[in-house]
């Protein structure tokens, strides 16, 4: 382990705390992952990059991890309460597709957003609906002290366990204002364990249960899943803040339920704060969203973005400007460029020590993911003339293993990302740079500004004396 102790912000305790691992052989962490109806939004994106940095500093300070992000491909709501329909019913329905595909195209798409943000795989990726057998046994053995079956489904009684909502820590009427009224519910914070389907009607996705066909809740299936792979108490559960109001509640219900006890499942809970946009936070309800897609379509390397989260501590809320993806690419391309540089000078000289960086390095992280603090320590370590390149770079190995920018292998010309709808080709590109060299030599040199400013109202930036040549401009209006 490294040398400065971990701490944690626990959501449900609302303090920071020493970090305790229920088995140091075995840490064990649950992320709430996406529900694969539509692609991510950038909003979304942003507790993986939190749920990324998290397990990279376990692991870099020693601890084994088991890490799962489930994928929900079934009872999620249009509302993260009772309310509506199923989000991959309804997906499925406005596409005129199967439900099956809808989910396999949306999963495919989020795991590939993790690749382009270099966020590690985590040990298990468990589909909510090869896990139904699961859910029914749950809803059993919960069922006769802790629920109660309506026309419509079967429900948790709340007021069955210990301090419901202690996570949230809402009065009663701020809760309840967020959950669909229901005939029948004994309280209105009472949610579905099953939703029965109605009668007529025939979903994509339903399944015979006791309480009749129908489909699992959305709460049901991260208790189900947490504990199949992680064992009746693990040590993290992560996921956005929105989920600290009703769904993690709710999943802490239903855990102390199975256990018949007062624990909630997981040792420590931890929740990213909202990205916000200027008009007001991420939603893919408006139908317009920021997917990683749409920045790379205006010329931004994705690791730019994730270069953004890292700037800010992961409990803060985040701003989302073009102007500040425009700043993280910057500073990303001086990192590179300043990476390259001691690769061109490393000759294998072992000169300094470069043990300070890493013990505040360490420092940093430890203070619940400080990302904040580390990377000024990562500009200034790089910079430091009186450590030998081979000395920086060895370093530089620990804030890639913990910020995962993957600065010892890519290259700046990697970060050159060509906008969507330009009308101009590299090869065309590389012509007129070449035809504006020859106006130079000639003293041309009215030519050679014609020439440098079509490129510019083609979106592309000549850069003189510059090795790279040319970039393009990313879209920032």
């Amino acid at each position: 382990m490294t040398g400065t102790p971990l701490t944690l912000y626990n959501s449900l305790t609302r303090t920071l705390e020493p970090f305790a691992p229920i088995d140091p052989a075995n840490v064990r962490v649950y992320s709430c992952g996406p529900t694969v109806y539509n692609y991510a939004h950038i909003g979304n994106l942003r507790a993986y990059v939190f749920t990324d940095t998290l397990s990279r500093v376990l692991t870099w300070k020693g601890y084994p991890l088991t890490h799962v992000i489930n994928i929900t491909d079934v009872g999620h709501l249009t509302s993260d309460a009772d309310a509506g329909d199923d989000k991959m019913e309804a997906a499925a329905r406005a596409r005129s597709m199967s439900i099956w595909d809808i989910a396999a195209h949306y999963t495919q798409a989020f795991k590939q957003n993790l690749a382009d943000l270099n966020i590690r795989e985590p040990a298990h990726f468990p589909l909510a609906t090869d896990h139904i057998a699961e859910m029914i046994a749950f809803g059993e053995k919960i069922a006769p002290d802790h629920c109660y079956q309506l026309d419509s489904g079967l429900y948790f009684d709340v007021s069955t366990v210990p301090d419901y909502g202690r996570l949230a820590r809402v009065s009663d009427d701020e809760r309840e204002g967020r959950i669909d009224p229901v005939a029948g519910k004994r309280h209105p914070q009472d949610f579905a364990i099953w939703r029965t389907s109605e009668p007529g009607e025939k979903r994509q996705m339903e399944w015979d249960s006791p309480w009749g066909r129908g489909a699992p809740g959305w709460h049901l299936e991260c208790s189900v899943m947490s504990r199949k792979y992680l064992g009746d108490g693990f040590d993290i559960h992560t996921g956005g803040i929105d989920h600290r109001e009703i769904h993690h509640p709710n999943e802490i219900a239903q855990n102390q339920a199975f256990c018949d006890c007062a624990d909630t499942g997981a040792r420590v809970w931890m929740h990213n704060n909202f990205l916000v946009e200027r008009a007001g936070k991420m939603s893919k309800s408006s139908g317009d969203f920021t997917t990683l897609q749409t920045l790379v379509d205006r010329g931004f390397h994705p690791l730019a973005y994730r270069l953004m989260c890292l700037s800010a501590q992961y409990r803060s809320e985040l701003e989302f400007s073009w102007e500040n993806l425009a700043a993280a690419s910057t500073r990303l391309k001086r990192l590179v460029m300043a990476v390259e540089a001691l690769r061109a000078r490393d000759d294998g000289a072992v000169k300094g020590d470069a043990t300070g960086y890493r013990t505040r390095l360490d420092e940093a992280v430890s203070d619940d993911l400080g990302t904040p603090r580390a990377l000024p320590v990562l500009d200034e370590m790089l910079a430091d003339k009186k450590l030998s390149p081979t000395v920086r770079l060895a370093a530089l190995s620990d804030f890639v293993d913990v910020l995962g920018l993957p600065l010892l292998t890519l290259a700046r010309a990697d970060l050159r990302v060509m906008p969507a709808g330009v009308a101009i080709t590299p090869d065309d590109i590389e012509a007129c740079l070449a035809e504006r060299k020859a106006a130079r030599v000639a003293k041309d040199f009215a030519r050679s500004d014609t020439l440098r400013d079509q490129l510019a109202a083609a979106g592309v930036e000549v850069m003189d004396g510059d090795p790279l040549g040319w970039d393009w401009k990313p879209a920032v209006d």
